[in-house]
């Protein structure tokens, strides 16, 4: 394992609105948090499926296939395997896919549950079992050994990483590093030639210490979405306008200030004891032609799909209702993480 690799080429990170080989999620089972709403949250999971596999093949790995497969109606473009897990949360201990030239390289990277929260010794390992089953083709695979989640970084596909530096410089993910040091091994590894670090911006009930998925997103090359909120009331008002103003600064590679697009700021939803959840838009998930963007059942669902419509004229814009997502701290874009085009799913698997 290493932190380090020496190349002869450039490496990229491709942006998520690029062509996708297939989409990955891992199934809730009866031995993960959900075991008391396990119904209800693989609906959820089977909606966005389905919805995903209407454009691209999807990954599902499980507990059992068996078992997994009574709750679909339709199997077309989805693809079953068994792997031992801990969770559900497939874009933190996913597979981050960089192109060296048009060859993939699949990162696995240390999931230690957002800073050793949460046991994650099972998901952890998945992305290295899948390569032992022959599923993920026409790629490399290299461990290294640093702690990344895909929920905290973004590509805008022309060497920009957005972060935040909560998730990244927090104390028990990779305390060993400077912010300095933990920048050059982004470059190094994902080939990235500007860390933009966002220092501001939270969502009460989120146990991500900020990933940056829930708060900004690159929608295109020159276009942020980000939370925002206009209620000086509400707890996260001065979090979020201080966000918005950082974003205001940031410049593309080129130096280029980047098209801001101010998402809607949910109706607070809470659990059975009280607690607010981290509902938020900025936690959709593109894919091929078409994008999934979470929703609550709350007033400002509605204007969330709209603006989703206006930037992406040329996809279909498909809601999936994830309320229960956020039961467990996460939402869409947390379940879900896709491989480009250049990498191969071995369907006979």
């Amino acid at each position: 394992m290493n932190t380090n690799t020496k190349r002869n080429t450039l490496l990229r990170l491709p942006a998520e609105w690029e062509p996708q080989s297939f989409l990955q999620l891992t199934f809730p089972h009866a031995n993960s948090d959900w075991n008391y709403l396990l119904n209800e949250a693989s609906e959820c999971f089977v909606n966005i499926i389905q919805s995903a596999a209407r454009f691209q093949p999807v990954l599902v790995v499980c507990d059992s296939v068996e078992r997994v497969k009574t709750y679909f109606t339709n199997l077309n473009n989805i693809h079953f395997t068994e792997v031992p897990s801990n969770d559900t949360w497939a874009r933190d201990h996913g597979g981050i896919t960089v192109l060296e030239g048009e060859k993939p390289i699949v990162q696995d990277y240390i999931f230690n549950g957002w800073g050793k929260k949460f046991e994650a010794s099972l998901d952890n390992l998945v992305t290295k079992t899948l390569f032992e089953q022959k599923l993920i083709q026409n790629s490399a695979l290299e461990s290294f050994d640093f702690v990344l989640e895909g929920g905290s970084i973004e590509s805008d596909a022309n060497g920009t990483i957005l972060t935040t530096t909560e998730c990244l410089m927090e104390k028990n993910r990779n305390p060993q590093f400077s912010k300095a040091e933990i920048e050059a091994i982004l470059k190094q590894n994902l080939g990235a030639k500007k860390i933009l670090w966002l220092d501001h911006g939270y969502l009460a009930g989120d146990d991500t210490d900020s990933h940056i998925d829930t708060l900004a997103r690159f929608c295109n090359q020159n276009t942020i979405v980000y939370v925002g909120c206009n209620n000086p009331d509400d707890e996260h008002y001065e979090a979020l306008l201080q966000m918005k103003n950082q974003l205001q600064q940031f410049t593309n590679a080129d130096g280029k200030p980047y098209d801001l697009v101010e998402l809607p700021f949910a109706d607070p939803c809470f659990d059975e004891e009280g607690n607010r959840l981290p509902a938020t838009y900025a936690n959709f998930t593109i894919i091929n032609d078409a994008v999934l963007v979470p929703v609550y059942g709350v007033s400002q669902d509605e204007e969330a799909l709209d603006i989703f419509t206006k930037i992406f004229p040329e996809r279909e814009i498909i809601p999936v209702n994830c309320r229960v997502l956020i039961e467990q701290h996460g939402s869409l874009h947390c379940v879900t993480m896709q491989y480009p085009q250049q990498v191969v799913l071995n369907s006979k698997k």
